[in-house]
């Protein structure tokens, strides 16, 4: 039987912030995690001979991605446990398109406005472990900037952000459990 009311918390960050090894050390450590949407999105894109669907039709992108975080927040409602983590929410397809300067419908604001998170956690960009491979396209500097468009877009919808301090996948990790144990 569902859980009524849980917690959904949220580890966003710009490319290469190291939210996915930290989502891996969730699971590691038996929690439940709803994984990245994105890049399968972007995998599929290719399949079909779309290189970037993310500059080449944002809309588009961004609405696929919008229809399954939608469906991620709903199946974390769903699960059978106290708290679940996700890596990025659906705040993040409103920063990414703001990044690129692409307009959007009022559906986007309406899904942040009405899919809210429990807590967000927060990665700032570590050039240390940035990498860049055939989904992630930004180099470091614009992963700067998407950062700080994260920043705004989740503050702008009331969350309060947690940042999560650099250090091992372990010790992040660890920080993120601690914060979680205080709320």
């Amino acid at each position: 039987m569902p859980n009524l009311n849980p917690k959904k918390i949220v580890i966003t960050g710009g490319p290469g912030t190291g939210k996915t090894s930290i989502i891996n050390e969730l699971l590691n450590r038996n929690f439940v995690c709803i994984e990245e949407i994105s890049r399968q999105v972007t995998l599929d894109a290719q399949k079909n001979g779309i290189d970037q669907l993310f500059l080449t039709e944002p809309l588009l992108f961004s609405d696929l991605l919008l229809e399954g975080r939608k469906k991620q927040f709903f199946e974390a409602n769903n699960l059978s446990t106290s708290l679940t983590f996700l890596d990025r929410g659906i705040p993040d397809v409103v920063a990414y398109m703001d990044y690129l300067g692409t307009e959007y419908p009022k559906r986007f604001i309406d899904a942040c406005n009405n899919h809210i998170y429990d807590h967000v956690f927060i990665l700032s960009p570590w050039q240390e472990i940035y990498v860049s491979d055939n989904e992630r396209y930004e180099n470091f500097g614009q992963a700067v900037e998407i950062h700080h468009k994260l920043v705004d877009t989740y503050t702008n919808y009331g969350y309060k952000l947690h940042d999560v301090p650099f250090g091992s996948v372990k010790k992040r990790t660890d920080f993120i459990l601690n914060i979680v144990e205080q709320l």
